[in-house]
Parts: C-alpha cells; sequence; structure tokens
C-alpha cells in the first residue's frame, strides 16, 4: 500500500462517479476537496479525518444484505472499515474488510463506487474524527453463510426491504 495509491484510486472514484442526488453530489465535491488537501487522507492516522472502505454485501439473487451490529456504534451497519498495509486501493481495502468480517471469501465486487456517507465517530484513534465512507457493492455467492468476526457484536443476513429498526446502510432502492 501507499498513500499515494489509495489516495488516486479515492479521488478516481469520486471523479468518475454519477451521484444519484443533489446531497450526494455536494458530499462528493466536499471529499474530494478534502482529498485535494490532504495526501494522506485515506490512512488512519490522518487525525482530522480519513476515507474509510465500506461493502453493502448482497446475496447473489440481491433480495438480502449482511449487516453487523457495530460494538462501537451500537447499530446495525454495512460491513467496512481503514485502509490497511496491502490494500492498493480503496476497493481492495472494502473487500479485504468484507471477506474479514463476513466471514465469507468468495465474494465478487462490483466495479465503480455505489456511494458515499460522512460519519463523525471516534474510531481506533481514540479521538473524535470524521470517516468519510466510499461505498462498494459486493456479491456473495448462493448458500454464503456469514461467520461473526470478533469485530461484530452480531452480524447477519437482512431482507432488503425489512432492515432492523435504527439501521444505517445507504442500500439503493
Amino acid at each position: 500500500m501507499s498513500a499515494e495509491s489509495l489516495h488516486a484510486s479515492a479521488t478516481e472514484l469520486l471523479t468518475s462517479w454519477k451521484p444519484p442526488t443533489d446531497a450526494d453530489s455536494s458530499l462528493r465535491e466536499a471529499m474530494l476537496a478534502f482529498l485535494g488537501s490532504a495526501p494522506r487522507g485515506c490512512l488512519r492516522e490522518h487525525a482530522p479525518g480519513h476515507i474509510t472502505a465500506s461493502a453493502i454485501v448482497l446475496s447473489h439473487d440481491r433480495r438480502e444484505v449482511i449487516l453487523t451490529l457495530h460494538p462501537r456504534v451500537g447499530r446495525w451497519i454495512q460491513l467496512g472499515g481503514h485502509c490497511e498495509p496491502g490494500d492498493d486501493t480503496v476497493a481492495d481495502a472494502a473487500l479485504r474488510e468484507a471477506v474479514e468480517e463476513s466471514g465469507i471469501p468468495d465474494l465478487s465486487l462490483v466495479p465503480g463506487l455505489y456511494g458515499a456517507q460522512a460519519h463523525p465517530i471516534t474510531c481506533s484513534l481514540g479521538v473524535p474524527t470524521r470517516h468519510l465512507d466510499l461505498l462498494f457493492e459486493v456479491i456473495a455467492p448462493p448458500g454464503a453463510v456469514p461467520v461473526r468476526s470478533a469485530e461484530s457484536t452480531d452480524l447477519r443476513w437482512w431482507p432488503v426491504d425489512g432492515l432492523p429498526p435504527g439501521a444505517d446502510v445507504a442500500l439503493k432502492a
């Protein structure tokens, strides 16, 4: 991994993304401005905020989504996390996080950016920061069974039209 390759991949993803709403367009521009001022902004060490990678893991028929009950956030959310050594791109980070957190080895990443979100959070740095989250669509093979990791309080499939109360997941309609 290099800060440069992650930064370049995040910039390319956001530049080529066609946001579906005005709010998404505004977020896209804010993220591009952030990246323009933060060459190491894809790394966890960048305390004011950093790009993170999330995966919307859908069943092969796209009827269900895997959500984790995150111990720090206290809500059902999509899988994802920080870019790490060994991730050449933000997409690589999202797929790695999806495999680690779901326990499903044969996931397939759909090319391109699925969406973006921003979250104020106190992450592993121990100080308040902001996660600028790039989301990717990931498809599980038929019959995939998630296995909870130590990073989750609970992990399960949910119908895309029957998410748990308070879930914070950016599913497209």
